[in-house]
């Protein structure tokens, strides 16, 4: 049997709960608690959807051999520069029995999976640019060819791990291992972030607050208004609806103004050589649709594919349970909630997930036809959409700065939560573009 004494002290100093110890006894791959977990453990029903579903992927039967899961995952990693991923995994591969030559860099790996490239880059990047002829391009016949099961299996790896490098930015996750330690384990803080500030769930507002000018009464009224605009948002949609025109216009305007929304300055990051072997066209991102001035973003009606009725069942059919598995995780962050809002209690909060959720897809280029755009306006401050863009989109920019500049009052926990929504968000707008290009390869 594993070990236990070094998760439990780690546990036991960090006050996590026994569901979350027995969680990762049962469902970690590496036998030790993680950062990610610790921060997610704040959110115990989430951990446990998100634990089931990543072991899933990486451990049980399915398509892809174990180090292949691996590799992906440091391929998606990469995007990002999410150099906590691609070490985590990195150990994993040459565990699971990979070759260690392929940890040199792209060149070294065999071709089928440097066919994975173009689609790890579309997705981490531009979804929407993804069509059927990908897809039959890695289908195709040929010694190097994908089967749609292995392709669905890569497609979610892909996914996952790109979603999981904007939760690790967003939330200043940091390597938990450090060899000066005797035991190697140390929570160390970098960017100001401390991961057991998050795990406690100390309140957010000394940081955020005596770092700059904004007095708590700004903050609190901040707070009120924002309360205020909810409640009002109810009232009205009871009183009126908004004509379906309208709700297009309000889409659209949306759609323009969040490629408009800038998260710092456009420099080209400097990529390390222990991130760089793994990217191929490191220059590629959301970035340069946005800096170019391509204001055209196509639109993807959710209602002509949707994750309930398309999307499921596909990835079911061709990678079976994990459709089951990313359903319930997708269900359960959506629907999570405790009621409260800071310091306030019995507030009803959908507005403001489906918020949160619909702005990401929004940007992506998705589009609900029965939500009202004009929701994500009121609800959303600029400091807000600023942090839901870096995170979503470059997470590798994302500053503690911008963590604290926007809901100054709110606890870690529902910062925490924030950013558990925004990743599955991302992850599935990044499935739909996917599996839509794979039923039409089908059809």
């Amino acid at each position: 049997m594993r070990s236990k004494s070094l998760t439990y002290q780690v546990m036991q100093a960090n006050g996590l709960d026994e569901r979350t110890n027995l969680l990762v006894e049962e469902y970690s791959t590496s036998g030790r608690l993680d950062n990610i977990t610790q921060v997610m453990s704040i959110h115990t029903q989430y951990l446990e959807s998100f634990l089931r579903s990543q072991f899933y992927m990486l451990r049980m039967d399915g398509p892809l051999p174990l180090p292949y899961r691996h590799y992906i995952a440091i391929m998606a990693a990469a995007r990002h520069q999410c150099s906590y991923l691609i070490n985590m995994h990195v150990d994993e591969f040459l565990k699971t029995g990979g070759i260690a030559e392929w940890l040199n860099g792209l060149e070294y790996i065999p071709q089928r999976l440097k066919n994975l490239n173009e689609i790890n880059k579309l997705l981490a990047h531009r979804p929407w640019l993804i069509t059927k002829e990908h897809i039959q391009k890695l289908v195709k016949t040929g010694e190097n060819n994908w089967s749609l099961p292995e392709l669905v299996h890569a497609v979610v790896l892909l996914a996952h791990y790109h979603a999981l490098a904007s939760f690790v930015f967003g939330s200043g996750i940091n390597p938990e291992r450090d060899p000066d330690t005797s035991n190697g384990v140390r929570l160390i803080a970098v960017n100001n972030f401390c991961v057991c500030d998050l795990a406690n769930d100390n309140n957010i507002e000394n940081a955020s607050l005596t770092s700059s000018n904004f007095g708590i009464a700004d903050s609190l009224s901040e707070l009120e208004a924002l309360m205020e605009r909810m409640k009002r948002l109810q009232e009205d949609k009871e009183d009126e609806e908004a004509s379906q025109e309208e709700m297009d216009t309000r889409f659209e305007k949306e759609k323009k103004e969040s490629l408009l929304v800038i998260s710092g300055a456009f420099d080209d990051e400097i990529v390390s050589t222990d991130v760089s072997r793994y990217v191929e066209d490191p220059g590629f991102g959301y970035k340069d649709f946005a800096r170019r001035g391509e204001d055209h973003l196509p639109t993807f009606r959710a209602q002509d594919y949707t994750w309930e009725n398309h999307g499921f069942s596909l990835v079911n059919r061709l990678y079976s349970d994990i459709g089951h598995l990313l359903d319930e995780k997708f269900r359960m962050v959506y629907n999570l909630t405790y009621n409260t809002m800071a310091t306030h209690e019995d507030v009803d909060t959908t507005t403001l997930r489906r918020a949160l959720f619909n702005y990401v897809h929004c940007m992506y280029g998705i589009r609900y036809d029965d939500y009202d755009y004009g929701e994500v306006n009121q609800l959303l401050e600029r400091s807000l959409k600023v942090y839901i863009k870096t995170v979503t989109c470059y997470p590798e920019r994302t500053t503690k700065r911008m963590y604290d500049s926007y809901w100054r009052q709110f606890k870690h926990s529902e910062k925490v939560h924030v950013n558990l929504l925004l990743m599955e968000a991302r992850m599935q707008a990044e499935l739909l573009y996917a599996l839509r290009a794979i039923t039409r390869h089908l059809t």
